[in-house]
């Protein structure tokens, strides 16, 4: 009988801890009978839970019971719960990325949730709950993006090669086999960046992740097939997700914001100033830099190197003849 008795207790220390791990509030005389014990017992219970935490603070963090005397109720405060701002924060980022199904974000927010306290919770759904639900979906070929991100990440962290069935633009599909490098997340969705299987290094291809219908993983290793590049270096070269390769140009900006081209582009350094016009000098991969270039109205004139010039003024001409 005594051991049957320990064993509840024990047991209802854990729930009472993850209960309190969850954000909820626990009160003593509520605690009582619901287990059917005792208020004393009950007690302590919680001062168990207190020393434990006081005595693990190397396993827990700062982490701590606090009893309010307001509603009668001990909660639980640590430095790893999310605070409203934290997760709010955090959560407008993820519907306003749109990079994932409405069933995946209510995933995401459900757990993002649990760890804030009970009232930061109330108050975040309040605020968030009608973005929620008229949250604008993005079309994913593949049952789930995070699910295919993980896989791909896990590959490249283990060297392999990799088969892809793969939908275009236009819905063709398509078959590569390709060495894995990196993964980015960039207008709405996440892409992978990824080299053909010849070693070639030159000129990275990009794949939006959700388009990636199957995908089947190599025992190939990609680390003894020749992969050497600077991932960082890739990444800050790799903005549009563009096919082509390294370009390397000057151009003129006259616009209101210089911060806002610099944080566009990583690689972007200004090499010179006159006339209220700022010289920028900056590399891309591919032709998805003519786009945004093109965004920037008349505040964008390119200068160099000609092949490039010429390229913006024939993109320009077949766009006024667009309105004739």
């Amino acid at each position: 009988m005594e051991k049957k008795n320990t064993s509840a207790k024990y047991e209802r220390l854990l729930e009472l801890f993850f209960r309190a791990i969850r954000g909820e509030s626990l009160s003593i005389s509520g605690i009582a009978a619901e287990y059917g014990v005792s208020t004393k017992s009950v007690t302590r219970s919680m001062n168990e839970l207190k020393i434990f935490l006081a005595e693990h603070r190397e396993l827990v963090g700062n982490a701590e019971l606090v009893y309010s005397y307001g509603d009668r109720c001990y909660r639980l405060e640590m430095d790893e719960f999310l605070t409203n701002k934290e997760l709010f924060a955090l959560v407008e980022v993820l519907i306003g990325a749109r990079a994932f199904s409405k069933e995946e974000l209510l995933k995401l927010t459900g757990k993002l949730k649990r760890f804030s306290t009970r009232r930061d919770r109330e108050k975040l759904i309040s605020l968030i709950g009608k973005e929620i639900m008229e949250y604008p979906e993005v079309r994913h070929d593949c049952e789930s993006v995070t699910d295919r991100l993980w896989q791909i990440v896990d590959c490249i962290y283990e060297k392999r090669e990799i088969s892809i069935d793969y939908y275009k633009m236009d819905r063709s599909f398509v078959t590569h086999r390709l060495r894995p490098a990196s993964v980015m997340f960039t207008d709405y969705y996440f892409y992978l960046i990824a080299f053909k299987t010849d070693g070639n290094t030159e000129r990275p291809l990009y794949f939006r992740i959700d388009r990636i219908k199957d995908m089947v993983e190599h025992r190939e290793n990609t680390g003894s097939r020749g992969s050497d590049f600077d991932e960082g270096l890739l990444r800050r070269r790799s903005l549009f997700m563009w096919p082509g390769g390294l370009r390397r140009f000057r151009f003129e900006f006259s616009g209101p914001s210089l911060q806002a081209v610099l944080d566009k582009l990583p690689t972007a350094v200004v090499v010179d100033r006159y006339d209220g016009k700022y010289l920028i000098e900056a590399e891309t991969y591919g032709d998805g830099i003519i786009m945004w270039l093109l965004s920037q109205r008349s505040w964008v004139r390119v200068t160099e190197p000609e092949e490039f010039v010429l390229q913006m003024k024939n993109e320009i001409k077949k766009m006024l003849d667009n309105y004739d």
